[in-house]
């Protein structure tokens, strides 16, 4: 099964990264000029307090080992296609979760093996981990951005193409997404049964601070409501396939693998009951003033 695994994990990443490549194009990388301070709150909130968030959460219920590590990956991993989606619902501005999702994919690819060195170093005995080591950072370029240009190639080369496969595209990688969930889960079952209870209640709080987070310090900041929420999904909902790749696949420890397995089913029970509640607001013509 391992073998099995190590092949199919990353072909299977690549579909889902390669299908977001499909619905980017170079403008949505130039948006970030249109939303300049939304974007920037939004990521600083994502690749810096959230991380913290997530190492104060590690030991608040004293989660050690690979486990406590494979969060602090989770934490630093780039926003999850699921976001547009739960965006879209609750009546965030898409168009700037899709910059987000796209600048994120990048700028990861330089942040992901900082706090991942940092992760190693508190919870692994120092190992090095991804460090700054050029073949594990080539590793992580390859599996994040390589299909994401391609699926952009694609996309320019042959709009019609693209345009007519992108929503078999998106179905094919939910059904990727729920089998490499369920992969990680079986491959490590152990490490789960040994951890569930304070693993699902990191998981929830991570997910749900990430969302409140998200949403109420671009409000804070008299960032437009619309704005706050796309912000809100992407810091909640983290690519949870991106970081069962990582720890597998470059960093060879699947119980590393467990916590991103765990997040990636039960984010989406917060994510719901935000979009819910957002959806739910504007259908009453509510607003929130701060």
């Amino acid at each position: 099964m391992g073998s099995l695994f190590a092949v199919f994990l990353p072909l299977a990443l690549a579909l889902v990264m390669f299908g977001l490549g499909l619905t980017l194009t170079v403008a949505d990388f130039a948006r970030v000029l249109r939303y300049p301070k939304a974007a920037a709150v939004a990521l600083v909130c994502q690749m810096v307090l959230l991380p913290l968030v997530c190492l104060g959460l590690i030991y608040l219920f004293r989660l050690e080992g690979a486990v406590a590590a494979g969060m602090v990956l989770l934490a630093a991993s780039p926003g999850g296609p699921s976001a547009n989606l739960f965006s879209h619902v609750a009546g965030g501005n898409v168009a700037l979760n899709i910059t987000l999702t796209a600048v994120n994919s990048v700028l990861t690819v330089f942040t992901l093996p900082l706090w991942v060195g940092l992760a190693y170093t508190l919870f692994l005995d120092g190992d090095a981990g991804i460090g700054l080591r050029p073949d594990k950072f080539a590793q992580v370029f390859a599996i994040m951005l390589v299909p994401v240009a391609l699926g952009m190639f694609v996309r320019h080369r042959f709009p019609g193409w693209a345009q007519r496969a992108r929503g078999t595209v998106k179905v094919a990688s939910i059904v990727v997404l729920a089998l490499v969930v369920l992969a990680a889960v079986a491959r490590d079952f152990r490490t789960l049964t040994a951890h569930i209870g304070a693993l699902s209640a990191v998981c929830l709080l991570l997910a749900a601070i990430g969302l409140a987070l998200g949403y109420l310090v671009p409000r804070l900041l008299r960032i437009p409501d619309d704005q706050a929420i796309a912000a809100g999904m992407e810091i909640g909902i983290h690519n949870g396939a991106l970081a069962i790749a990582v720890a597998t696949s470059v960093l060879h420890d699947s119980a590393m693998a467990v916590p991103p397995a765990v997040y990636g089913v039960l984010m989406n029970i917060p994510a719901a009951i935000a979009a819910y509640g957002f959806a739910r607001r504007a259908r009453t013509g509510q607003a929130v003033a701060v």
